[in-house]
């Protein structure tokens, strides 16, 4: 079983649906607080229609997103060391969510939604750890060059 994250950022709904049909993606898991974007077809509306109109699924799991004080700390100071603390604070008290979604990847090509292009610096790749650590899945990275790339060493250790 293998979790696969993705971020948006830089991808116009053409592109990003293209990336989760090159890599197999069923379900589209929503983990941000606010499924609202500026950027045509990623609010949660628009982009649920989209992907049921290719016949994918669309899930938003609230509980999983980064809370606003969080994410507000984070945009004062840019503290990333901070900002990830502050979120596992958060996930600590998730683990329902975390079953469910574990669930769910055992089921669908599950690919976690956030915004940043870049899972090093998204909470995305904090929960697909979690997810790693609950059920012993694999986790892989979509990024808009098309690559896939594996979660390295270091984020384990950050996260540990």
């Amino acid at each position: 079983m293998t979790v696969f994250t993705i971020g948006y950022e830089g991808l116009d709904i053409d592109a990003f649906m293209s990336l989760l049909a090159e890599h197999g993606i069923d379900t589209v898991v929503d983990i941000r607080e606010l499924p609202l974007s500026r950027k045509p077809g990623f609010s949660k509306k628009a982009l649920a229609s989209a992907l049921n109109l290719s016949g994918l699924e669309y899930v938003h799991m609230v509980d999983l997103g980064c809370p606003k004080k969080v994410r507000d700390r984070y945009r004062e100071d840019g503290n990333w060391k901070r900002y990830t603390e502050g979120f596992l604070k958060h996930l600590e008290t998730k683990e329902t969510a975390i079953s469910d979604l574990s669930d769910l990847a055992s089921t669908s090509n599950c690919a976690l939604l956030c915004y940043e292009a870049d899972f090093n610096f998204c909470h995305r790749s904090i929960v697909a750890n979690a997810v790693r650590d609950y059920c012993g899945a694999d986790v892989e990275h979509i990024n808009a060059a098309d690559a896939r790339t594996t979660n390295p060493a270091f984020l384990r250790l950050a996260f540990a």
